[in-house]
């Protein structure tokens, strides 16, 4: 980075290595930051002048971090805490928090906003608790550009006017209103800031390139819907927007975006951000005819769930390069199933799964053991279930009380216990701490998760059917993944 008058540091935290233990070394993906995507592309339009800082691409540790600030010395540094997924903005502050220790280690006088979806959950926390000088109770981007006007006009004591800022008066923590939600998401949130970032240093996850393990990267991220009209009672994705209000981009739009990204980057494998690509079938039936007339070989995942997609859909997902989709599948147990919101029989999973792979597509099931009505028998039958559906890939998850989701309410009122560290909402930390059931203890729930991942894995059923449809060297693969076995502070 050469030496510049800059007025915005837009930092993604790292911390891999607290988050994933061993797993992050290789297996896990490495994603475009969205959020410093969307608010540097907002910020740098109204003028001012910005750079992004993604640590966790380029690998650098907190201690390099605070060199860079101290190089940069910008106007205004932002440690922006979303992660790669709703659920992963909580697990991201741990890295978050040493950076900014380390930056205001050797720039006491450079002054630092938090954002983030964990933020925006617990802003008078987040503020109290954080060497920080701000954070901000909503998305980020309207209420970073006030602040900047302020700091420039070295106006100290107008802070009550910036939308969604929290902020220190004294000794009171003071919150102030959010603002609206920005609606013209193509032209305000496009994140067109590419230029910005390590584009050589992103990568795919490892099933998302089974049978070509070697076009993990380059690889990319976009959004094409911001929100989720869904309740969950375990997924904080709308603690930014205090709202289950969606917005979409306009299917052209996200169109170019792909073509910019293969035709300048060489990007062909894809990730599509939105917890819900497939709610809105007119949308995305435009995105996959834009797709599609442009023939851009592409490999791309996207999230779904089992009672939003459209079978007559899914060969337009295959043509327009869709090749996995991501099903909330969450319990085998319909009782469990209807507690955490997820209103759909198993007749319904097993329907759509076996649809989906007709059509060609992958499967990816998703799956939570110790949600709040799970016991031990609950449990087994989600895995036996999941173990029957035999997906391409699944994912094992404990349930976690994740600030910002109707868990987290529950859990507070009703003195359930939870993670003493922010690490330990990290399905893969060593501290991890998931919810107890009241038949199941939070040491159960994941021994039972881990020993499901191993289960599912190993299973002969599942490693023949990988090798036929992909290759012996992704089941060599698999069966080295097996083998990393996670430190558990819970077990000793």
């Amino acid at each position: 980075m050469v030496n510049q008058h800059l007025d915005l540091l837009l930092v993604n935290p790292g911390g891999r290595e607290k988050i994933y233990q061993g797993l992050g070394s290789d297996l896990t993906a490495i994603e475009p930051p969205l959020w410093c995507r969307l608010i540097g592309g907002y910020i740098r339009d109204q003028g001012f002048n910005i750079d992004i800082l993604d640590s966790e691409a380029l690998e650098i540790n907190s201690e390099l971090i605070g060199r860079v600030v101290a190089d940069r010395r910008p106007k205004l540094v932002a440690m922006v805490v979303f992660g790669h997924q709703p659920s992963a903005s909580t697990q991201q502050m741990v890295g978050a928090r040493d950076a900014c220790l380390a930056i205001k280690e050797q720039n006491q006088n450079i002054p630092i906003i938090i954002v983030g979806g964990h933020v925006a959950a617990l802003p008078e926390k987040t503020l109290e608790e954080e060497p920080v000088d701000f954070a901000c109770n909503s998305e980020g981007p309207i209420t970073i550009k006030q602040l900047l006007e302020t700091l420039k006009k070295d106006n100290l004591e107008n802070f009550s006017e910036i939308e969604g800022l929290v902020w220190r008066d004294e000794e009171k923590i003071i919150s102030n209103p959010a603002p609206e939600l920005i609606q013209n998401v193509d032209s305000e949130l496009h994140g067109n800031v590419w230029d910005m970032l390590p584009m050589e240093k992103y990568r795919a996850h490892n099933w998302q390139c089974f049978g070509e393990l070697n076009t993990r990267t380059p690889y990319a991220s976009i959004y094409t819907s911001l929100g989720c009209p869904y309740k969950c009672t375990f997924c904080c994705i709308n603690a930014p927007f205090g709202t289950n209000r969606y917005r979409m981009r306009k299917p052209q739009s996200v169109v170019n975006e792909f073509c910019y990204l293969h035709d300048k980057f060489d990007v062909r494998t894809f990730k599509i951000i939105d917890e819900m690509f497939v709610l809105n079938e007119r949308h995305v039936t435009e995105i996959c005819e834009g797709l599609i007339e442009r023939n851009l070989k592409l490999n791309i995942w996207a999230y779904a769930r089992v009672d939003t997609v459209k079978t007559h859909m899914l060969q337009k997902l295959k043509k327009a390069g869709v090749r996995w989709l991501a099903l909330g599948i969450e319990s085998g147990s319909a009782h469990v199933r209807d507690g955490a919101e997820k209103s759909f029989g198993q007749k319904d999973i097993f329907d759509i799964v076996h649809v989906i792979q007709k059509a060609g597509i992958n499967v990816i099931g998703n799956y939570i053991f110790g949600l709040p009505d799970d016991d031990a028998i609950s449990m087994r039958q989600t895995l036996d279930m999941a173990k029957e559906l035999n997906c391409e890939f699944a994912n094992f998850y404990a349930a976690m009380a994740y600030p910002g989701s109707p868990l987290y309410g529950l859990a507070v009122k009703n003195g359930w216990p939870l993670p003493e560290n922010w690490s330990g909402y990290s399905q893969h930390s060593y501290d991890c701490m998931p919810l107890p059931t009241e038949k199941v203890s939070a040491c159960d729930v994941l021994k039972f998760r881990d020993s499901a991942f191993k289960e599912y894995f190993s299973n002969p059923l599942y490693l023949d059917s990988i090798t036929q449809k992909f290759s012996w060297e992704t089941r060599d693969h698999l069966e080295e993944m097996t083998k990393e076995a996670l430190r558990r502070q819970l077990f000793e």
